[in-house]
Formats: structure tokens, C-alpha cells, sequence
């Protein structure tokens, strides 16, 4: 539940405070102000000509030759705006969140309409059509994020509310899509590839505690769980595609926020003759509170991210973005129960960053987009033992660094003919591995110890290209038909070919069916690669992929939607020396319960199904003051290892339902709160008796200031996370998530 208490100045702050319009008095009020830019979908051309209003205001304004506008004098609160353009749908924007200190700045899309139904008066929807991707997609905005209770203004959170979406546990951002592992997640800010977006992540795989982007930088987060663009490739169950907003091209301005884990600064403002910069840094305080509480190991982190963006002229413009992160984790081993705590506890410490060069140039109908990107990331994950002093059991010393070269080009070559087509290099050129892993942590299926130590290094390339047409083929009727070629140079040169197949059709409207039809390839991760010698011949797996859905809107503010889904593996990752498995890493907090990141032999051999069926209703805060949304999935994911045996998958979750609500009585109380439920994930036993007692039995599988207030599990339920081997014990202990958990704070906005 969350309880947001403004004081008479208003910011948009850590959650939503200010809802329905304020009018009464609005001259005694300081005012603010609403900047933003109106583009065509797909081909980001400028609308000239569009206009914008303030829904039950007076106040109206009209796009420039750059799509530009901008609206003064407006109230400080929550404010709905109605965008029209001749030729297009118009569109509902809910949720402009308007201080008297820096201008709000808002991107909003619009979409031609087919010629036949330009006379028609359409409706205004809440909702911006998704013709990019035919099915599963959907799109945050920030405040959307922001707003979301128990999410913590963590844009991945969020989008674990959606259909499809599991997680492994409570507390990290390991999203499981459609029975999909972790590692199968792409995730792509401003059009750069990022191996891990989080804080204290997984190596060779996509999860963490928490993200390292700061929501206030985020413009909107587009998410989808499959039949995705050929644009997209190298991942076989989701895309998440972040968008940054730039800073503000009118005025200097700032924002300072603190709560009870950390607090962050941000500065933003014109830069040059027309451009701007935005700057931003955070610094989490969970190693007071960690001290605090008296655990002996000690998290912190620091972030940070600077984008620069230059119009060079009326046709080209170039950005520059840095986003760097340090987290370390610190042991106290000043008593021998600490020193046992802290052996079981794999210390992930990382640091990264992620830079990109991007330049855009608007074409006649078109846009081309060139990205020079950098990834660079420095893992050091250490297991001690309970000794005192304690010596180190498990060591992964590791750089990947990566340079990558993209060019996008979309173009309108008829009313109802839209291209679209992209290449892509990248090439690893930093990738050391400094491992060690004692017999005892790595044995093989009859239990013989096998031991890992290596430092070695090596490089790798990879290319793609692709192409997609997207044709309206009938007022009622688009499709889109896609190949994309992916090249992996450092599996041997091998080239993998993937078809996409969708369409949208309007059986009336407020009704819409769709249909995708695909195929994905996924090479392995890097660290796959030094685990054994025969793991260099691993080759991509795939994933084939049907989804069928019914999209409904009955109200502009209100949203249904129901899909099908089918899902085939083949040349999965499996395990050899657990026989029965294939390899599904997540997070790794105790290294002596399995074999971490990959580090074992490996085979391209397993298969693998996920099927099932997703509802979802979506309700936008409008005149009906009231928001919402309602997810169930019902699937199933097994796979075939070596033995031939079906089993579930280790992220097979039958049941997951969310269900978010919230209400604002009037403008200055917001009520919020969320509910989670679903079936546990499979675990797998542990050996209690004998030599072996404590290793997995794999042969079975299971200027304006806003306070709030935010509870976490209101519940206190404190649920099952996992498993664990207590050595002093000798016997399985479960390890549970927390219970009540309230967090507070202030935001101060100039």
C-alpha cells in the first residue's frame, strides 16, 4: 500500500501525490510547464501542425516544423493531454506530472490512419497502438513505473507485473518469461545492447537485486514476451527496449530525493545553441542499514549517467550517453557465527558501464539511426569458508568488454508500406576469466570431484542483419513479414536464419485480433565457454514460437487482452554431469548448492515445450479516478535432458496472477497496493545422509517536496526463496523472504 502526503508545492516525485486537475484557485498557485515533441510511429518524422490540449483546461498549443510544442501557465498537478493530428489517431497521454520548478517534457507517438477511416471520427485512446509488434507487447511510462506499488521505482520490477512474467524469488530482478531462463532476456537502453542491467548481477545471465537506471531518467520502457521484430535477435523469450528521456532544452532545473535506502541528485539543463544534457547520481545506504542490523556482509552501490543530445541541424541530431555503476559487497568476520553466515553467501561484487554514440538523420519518409556502442563489465565473486582467518573456496575473476555498431533504417515507401531493415557487429574484445572451483563444489554424475582453475582469455565477433516489411493491407488488416541472418563468429562461423511472421486484424473498433509466427536463435553466454574444453563447440539453441490473442477495448481508459502461446526448444543447453538437468542459471547466493555461471560440460542436445494462456486487463487513471491492472498465467514448461525423461523445467510456474489497484478520492491522496500470487518453483533435493550429504540428488527435480510512505509486503507472509544445506546442522533449511517491509522518504524538486 502506498500513502503519498504533498505539501501546497507539488513535484513528481517518488510516487504520484496530485491526481485530478486543480482549477479553483489556479492563479494563486505558482504555475509550470509542458514541453514535449509529437512524432509519426515508426518513422519518428515530425508532425507539424499537431494539437495539443490540456484535457479540462482552456489551454491548447500546436506543433512547430520540428514537431516541437509547448504549453505555460499550467497548475502545478496530474494533468491528462489530448493529442490530434489529420491523418492519425488521436491519443490520451494520463499522468503529466507538473511541478512549478522544470518543465515537464513528453514524447508522444501517433499513428496514421488508413485513408478509407480518415473521415471517421475516431475516438481518443489511452492506449497507443502496438503496430510495430503484432502481439505481447506492451509500454511504461515512467510514470506508470513510478507510481506502482512495492516496484520500488524499478522500471524491471514493473515489468514483472505483466503477463507471462515470473520471478525466481522475492528481492531480485531475474525475470522468467513464458517458462524462458533468465539469461534468455534482451535488454536494450536507447538502442545499446546491455549483457546485465542490475546491480550485483548474475554473470552469464540477465538477473540482479535491482536495476542500475534511475526512473526519473526514463522516458518509456517498451516490453515484449514474444513475437518480437526481426530487428530483434540473439535472445529466445523477451525484449525489453528502454528509451531515456533528454534533459530539458528550456531551463535549468534539478531534483534531489532520499529515502531510507539511499538517495540520488540529478541536474539537467540547455546545452549549446539547441541542445541539452542530463546528469544524475545515486548512492544506496543499505551498508548503514546492513551494519546497522548487524549482518555481517555489507552491500553498497553507487550509479550514475550523463546523456547529451545536440541538434545539429533540422534533419540530424546526435546524443551521447554514459551509464556507469560500482557494487561491492564487504564481509564483517569478527565472530564465528558471522564467519559461517558469510560462508554460505558468494560475494558479488561488479563494476560496469555501458557508452553510446548515436546518430540520427530524418529521411523523406524515413529515419536512419547509427549507434556506436561500448559495454564493459568486472565481475569478482568470492566464497569463503568459515575459518578464521577465512580462505577463499570459490573465486570468478572476470572482464567482458564489448564494442558494437548498429544501423537502423525505417522507411515509408507507400501510404500502406512501411521497411524497415538494420545491421549489426559487435566484437568481444575483452574476455578474461580468472576461475577456481574446488573438486568438492564440482563433481561429476558419480560424484567425483572435478576441479576448475584457469586464467585464460579470448576474443569474439558476431553479426546480424535483417529486414522486415510491414504491409496495411486492408483498412482492417496489417501485417508484417521478417528474416533476420545472425552470424556467430566465435562458434565457428556458424549462421543461423529466423523467419517472422504477424498480423493485426480490427474485427471491429474496439476489437483486434493478432497472430505471430516465429523463429529465435541464442548463442551461448561467454562464461559457458571456459567451463569445460569441450564447451567451445557448443553451438546457438533455438526457439520456435505461436501466439495467438484478442485485444478488446471497451472504454478509452480500459484495456483486455487474452493470448495463446507455444513454445519449442531444440539444441537447449544440457548438463552432463547432471544427466537429467539442462543448464537454467539465476542468481547464485551460495555456490556450495550447485555449480555456478555455467562453469561444468556442456551439450546442445536437450529439448524443450512452454504452452499456456495470458489475460490481462489494464485500467488508465481518466475522468474515473481509479487505475489499474490485472495479470494471470496459466503454463507449463518441461524439458528433456539426457536421459530422455520429461521433467518440468526449473522455472516452471503453473500459476502467476497479479493484481494492482489504486485509487485518488481527490487531488492530494493517492492509495495504492499490489498483490502477487503464484505456484512455487520446482526444487531439487538434497542428499541427507552419508558421504554425500548436502549435494543435490538431481536424479529427482522441485522546490517542491513530496513524502511518502510505501509497505511491502502488507501480508508479513514470509515465503519459501529456496533451499539450503546447513552444514552445522547436517540438514535442508529453507530460506525465507522478509516479512513487513515500510520504506519512507522525501524528494525536493527545483
Amino acid at each position: 500500500m502506498r500513502l503519498c502526503i504533498p505539501s501546497r508545492r507539488f513535484i513528481r516525485g517518488l510516487c504520484l501525490a496530485i491526481g485530478l486537475p486543480i482549477t479553483a484557485r489556479a492563479q494563486d498557485l505558482p504555475t509550470g510547464t509542458i514541453t514535449g515533441t509529437v512524432l509519426m510511429t515508426g518513422t519518428d518524422a515530425p508532425l507539424e501542425g499537431a494539437q495539443i490540449t490540456v484535457l479540462t483546461t482552456d489551454r491548447r498549443a500546436l506543433t512547430d516544423a520540428r514537431g516541437r510544442f509547448v504549453l505555460t501557465g499550467i497548475a502545478p498537478g496530474i494533468w491528462r493531454l489530448q493529442v490530434r493530428a489529420i491523418g492519425y489517431a488521436p491519443q490520451i497521454v494520463p499522468d503529466i506530472a507538473v511541478g512549478s520548478g522544470k518543465p515537464t517534457s513528453v514524447v508522444v507517438r501517433l499513428t496514421p490512419v488508413p485513408r478509407e477511416l480518415q473521415s471517421v471520427d475516431v475516438t481518443a485512446s489511452y492506449f497507443a497502438p502496438t503496430i510495430q509488434a503484432t502481439t505481447s507487447t506492451q509500454v511504461l511510462s515512467a510514470e506508470a513505473v513510478r507510481r506502482a506499488p512495492g516496484v520500488q521505482e524499478d522500471v524491471i520490477r514493473a515489468v514483472a507485473l505483466l503477463p507471462g512474467v515470473g520471478i525466481t524469488q522475492p528481492g531480485r530482478n531475474d525475470l522468467v518469461v513464458r517458462g524462458g531462463a533468465p539469461f534468455e532476456n534482451l535488454f536494450l537502453v536507447d538502442g545499446i545492447e546491455v549483457p546485465n542491467i542490475n546491480h550485483f548481477g548474475t554473470q552469464g545471465s540477465t538477473g540482479g537485486p535491482l536495476s542500475l537506471i534511475n526512473i526519473d531518467a526514463v522516458e518509456q520502457a517498451s516490453f515484449s514476451t514474444g513475437g518480437f521484430a526481426a530487428r530483434y535477435g540473439d535472445r529466445t523469450a523477451s525484449v525489453t527496449s528502454i528509451t531515456l528521456r533528454e534533459g530539458s532544452r528550456e531551463r535549468f532545473g534539478g531534483e534531489f530525493s532520499l529515502s531510507a535506502t539511499g538517495g540520488f541528485a540529478i541536474a539537467e539543463g540547455p546545452l549549446g545553441r539547441d541542445g541539452s544534457f542530463y546528469l544524475s547520481a545515486r548512492r544506496s545506504y543499505l551498508d548503514l542499514l546492513f551494519k546497522a542490523a548487524g549482518f555481517g556482509f555489507i552491500p553498497a552501490y553507487v550509479d550514475g549517467q550523463l546523456k547529451v543530445v545536440q541538434q545539429l541541424d533540422d534533419r540530424t541530431t546526435l546524443s551521447f550517453l554514459v551509464i556507469g555503476a560500482d557494487g561491492t559487497v564487504t564481509f564483517t568476520n569478527d565472530d564465528p557465527e558471522k564467519r559461517y553466515t558469510n560462508s554460505r553467501v558468494a560475494a558479488p561484487s561488479q563494476r560496469q558501464y555501458f557508452s553510446g554514440l548515436t546518430w540520427r538523420r530524418l529521411l523523406s519518409g524515413g529515419v536512419l539511426d547509427v549507434v556506436l556502442g561500448r559495454t564493459y563489465t568486472r565481475y569478482t565473486t568470492i566464497q569463503n569458508d568459515s575459518l578464521d582467518p577465512p580462505s577463499p573456496v570459490f573465486r570468478a575473476f572476470s572482464t567482458e568488454g564489448e564494442t558494437s555498431l548498429r544501423v537502423d533504417l525505417t522507411k515509408q515507401l507507400a501510404p500502406t508500406l512501411e521497411l524497415s531493415g538494420g545491421a549489426v557487429t559487435r566484437y568481444a574484445s575483452q574476455l578474461e576469466y580468472d576461475l577456481l572451483v574446488p573438486g568438492a563444489l564440482r563433481r561429476d554424475a558419480t560424484l567425483v570431484p572435478r576441479p576448475l582453475a584457469l586464467d585464460t582469455s579470448f576474443t569474439a565477433d558476431r553479426q546480424a542483419l535483417y529486414g522486415q516489411l510491414a504491409w496495411q493491407a486492408t483498412p482492417r488488416l496489417r501485417t508484417t513479414s521478417g528474416l533476420r541472418l545472425d552470424r556467430y563468429g566465435f562458434l565457428d562461423g556458424a549462421t543461423r536464419v529466423s523467419p517472422r511472421l504477424g498480423a493485426r486484424y480490427a474485427l471491429n473498433p474496439t476489437t483486434t485480433a493478432t497472430a505471430s509466427l516465429g523463429r529465435y536463435w541464442q548463442a551461448p553466454s561467454y562464461i559457458w565457454l571456459v567451463g569445460d574444453a569441450s564447451n567451445r563447440l557448443l553451438s546457438p539453441f533455438r526457439a520456435d514460437q505461436i501466439v495467438l490473442g484478442l485485444e478488446r477495448l471497451p472504454r478509452p481508459d480500459l484495456k483486455l487482452q487474452v493470448e495463446l502461446f507455444a513454445k519449442g526448444y531444440r539444441q537447449y543447453p544440457r548438463r552432463q554431469f547432471r544427466q537429467e538437468a539442462v543448464l537454467a542459471p539465476s542468481g547464485f547466493d551460495d555456490v556450495t548448492s550447485d555449480i555456478p555461471f555455467g562453469l561444468e560440460p556442456l551439450a546442445a542436445e536437450a529439448t524443450g515445450r512452454s504452452f499456456g494462456i495470458e489475460f490481462l486487463a489494464q485500467k488508465q487513471l481518466s475522468d474515473l479516478p481509479f487505475f489499474g491492472l490485472a495479470s494471470v498465467t496459466i503454463a507449463r514448461t518441461t524439458f528433456e535432458g539426457g536421459d530422455g525423461v520429461e521433467r518440468p523445467g526449473s522455472f516452471d510456474t503453473p500459476v502467476i496472477a497479479n493484481t494492482v489497484i489504486g485509487w485518488r478520492p481527490n487531488p492530494k491522496w493517492e492509495i495504492s497496493g499490489k498483490v502477487r500470487v503464484a505456484s512455487g518453483l520446482p526444487t531439487t533435493p538434497f542428499i541427507t545422509d552419508g558421504t554425500f550429504a548436502g549435494l543435490q540428488q538431481f536424479a529427482q527435480r522441485r522546490a517542491q517536496i513530496v513524502t511518502y510512505l510505501d509497505i511491502q509486503n502488507l501480508t508479513g507472509r514470509e515465503n519459501v526463496s529456496g533451499l539450503q544445506w546447513n552444514q552445522r546442522m547436517r540438514a535442508v533449511e529453507q530460506n525465507t523472504s522478509l516479512g513487513l517491509l515500510p520504506s519512507i522518504g522525501f524528494s525536493i524538486d527545483f
